[in-house]
């Protein structure tokens, strides 16, 4: 199978059950393509919520009864924050954002224009726009997505010599489900890390990791055993 098939929607993230954003994300090939019609989905999806589960808090925030939020925490329609998500002290939520059920949104950590699956975790330090974290990715401390190249010129995402365009000027990572980022690494834009891959910590990653893997450097991604 061609890494072209590999970084599809489908490939990438294999929880229908573990995000309110499953059927969305399934009308794309690639889950980037989902992003630009991301604030207007949000805004559709949150009327929608059962009132009995969900608190209509703000302008365009719902945030569920039973999650988690810090007072110091600043929320940003539209948002929907999960069942049981922690939102800790001093989070930045931008806007344009789907938080699932269980996740951690932690210290100092800025969200725009994501989704994070259930379980995902940016517990720490944290920077992701224009993202998506599938079920149980996590970031270690200070890891960020770069979601925006130096010469502002459209984002490719790459392996090797081979691209796909994505149009998008503005376009940071795309987590695998349980995918995990060493601490204090940076996803450049365009960076996809394929399902139970691990990328070891003050890493910059560019391209494509493929699933089951160890990223050690841009010369050294190994197989997992």
């Amino acid at each position: 199978m061609s890494w072209k098939d590999e970084v599809r929607t489908l490939r990438l993230f294999g929880s229908p059950q573990h995000s309110l954003a499953w059927e969305y994300l399934c009308r794309f090939a690639y889950p980037w393509q989902a992003l630009d019609g991301l604030k207007d989905w949000i805004r559709a999806l949150g009327p929608t919520l059962p009132e009995s589960e969900y608190l209509h808090t703000a302008e365009a925030v719902w945030v569920a009864r039973s999650a988690t939020v810090a007072p110091s925490a600043l929320i940003c329609g539209p948002a929907v924050i999960g069942p049981e998500a922690e939102i800790r002290h001093g989070a930045f939520i931008r806007g344009s954002a789907l938080v699932g059920a269980g996740a951690v949104v932690g210290n100092s950590v800025e969200l725009k224009n994501c989704i994070l699956f259930d379980g995902a975790q940016v517990p720490h330090f944290n920077y992701v726009g224009d993202s998506v974290l599938g079920y149980r990715a996590h970031m270690g401390a200070g890891a960020v997505t770069s979601n925006v190249k130096s010469d502002k010129t459209p984002v490719c995402v790459r392996c090797g010599g081979e691209c796909i365009e994505t149009g998008r000027k503005k376009l940071g990572a795309m987590l695998g489900d349980f995918a995990e980022v060493g601490c204090n690494s940076v996803l450049n834009p365009g960076t996809v890390i394929g399902a139970r891959s691990n990328v070891y910590p003050l890493s910059s990653v560019r391209g494509y990791v493929p699933a089951d893997s160890i990223y050690k450097s841009g010369s050294s991604i190994v197989p997992k055993r």
